[in-house]
């Protein structure tokens, strides 16, 4: 065994690379020039991640996401600005900048197809969301396939998809929302709000909910919506935004919609408030709850908001927690 030692200095490494690089230059000429170049193809990533929970089958699929120029004050407004800045250096993220994506999430039990959420769609498809529909034909669906649409709460960025040019995008699909979702987020009279958010969101619901309200079914929490699918009490971002327990041959799934927003932000920091919840404080009470629940049974889950393909593991972290993102545990 060499007794050279594997670590090297800064020093040395990069006076290795200056060689390199001057032995590169004198022999350019014995170097013969490439015949062809490859085009630059842009960025790219998968659109949908697909494997089994018990008996069903779970695919998750890309709707695209925006960029933001900005996290401060939308992640983490009571905070001093200078605290948040450090924590996201700290975790390898620009201070001045992010991007949010989203997911929707199929589940196929084998009798029906659950789709939840329906993405942007049109109405922000030029910002780069709004893809859903191309990723469910990627993934091997077609909306006609889809028998249940489950909407988890009537931000826009969750029901906007449902409609495409005055027409539902799912021919064949019914719809289950949460009641006191639908109750809040129906009135007419938010559409005349001072807040601006507070319209675009009615306006959203007024454009590509209310119009399917007669296939609607409104439940609960701990309603079930098929069999092995349950709806969970997760109010606090929206006034009845619900998760969802997925269950089959005794494996379990979430589906945590937006009890957290973002992976480091939100979710590692689960006290900082974020400018989308409705209702703050009630948000850190339910996002706690929901996070020390998945981090204890050790739940594998997806968040909407999470970085695609969005599913993994929580764990607990002193007063927060670390988003693990599944590798190959859900492919054996």
């Amino acid at each position: 065994m060499s007794s050279l030692s594997p670590k090297f200095s800064r020093r040395e490494l990069m006076a290795g690379a200056a060689g390199a690089a001057a032995l590169t230059a004198l022999s350019g000429n014995l170097i013969p020039a490439a015949q062809a170049k490859a085009p630059l193809l842009g960025a790219s990533r998968p659109t949908h991640y697909r494997f089994k929970l018990g008996e069903f089958e779970i695919t998750t699929i890309y709707d695209g996401a925006l960029a933001i120029p900005k996290v401060y004050p939308i992640f983490g407004k009571n905070q001093k600005i200078e605290d948040v800045k450090a924590y996201l250096i700290q975790n390898n993220l620009p201070t001045d900048k992010m991007t949010i994506s989203f997911t929707p999430v199929i589940v196929n039990t084998g009798k029906e197809v659950v789709m939840f959420d329906s993405g942007y769609g049109e109405e922000r498809r030029a910002k780069g969301a709004g893809k859903a529909a191309t990723a469910l034909a990627t993934a091997g669906f077609t909306p006609d396939q889809i028998d249940i649409i489950v909407i988890t709460h009537c931000h826009p960025d969750h029901v906007s998809g449902l409609m495409e040019n005055g027409k539902a995008v799912f021919p064949n699909a019914r719809y289950v929302a949460g009641d006191v979702e639908y109750n809040f987020w129906s009135k007419k009279d938010l559409l005349e709000s001072s807040n601006k958010s507070m319209v675009r969101r009615a306006q959203a619901v007024q454009n590509n909910v209310v119009p399917l309200a007669e296939k609607i079914e409104f439940i609960k929490p701990g309603a079930d919506v098929v069999t092995g699918i349950t709806s969970v009490k997760a109010f606090g971002h929206t006034p009845g935004h619900m998760c969802f327990h997925i269950e089959s041959a005794g494996k379990r799934f979430l589906i945590f919609a937006d009890v957290t927003n973002h992976y480091v932000v939100s979710l590692a920091k689960p006290d900082w408030h974020c400018v989308f919840d409705m209702d703050a404080e009630a948000a850190v009470v339910t996002r706690k709850k929901i996070l020390d629940m998945i981090a204890a049974d050790k739940i594998p889950s997806a968040g909407y908001h999470m970085p695609f393909p969005a599913v993994g593991y929580v764990e607990k972290r002193g007063a927060g927690y670390r988003w693990v993102p599944a590798s190959y545990q859900l492919d054996l």
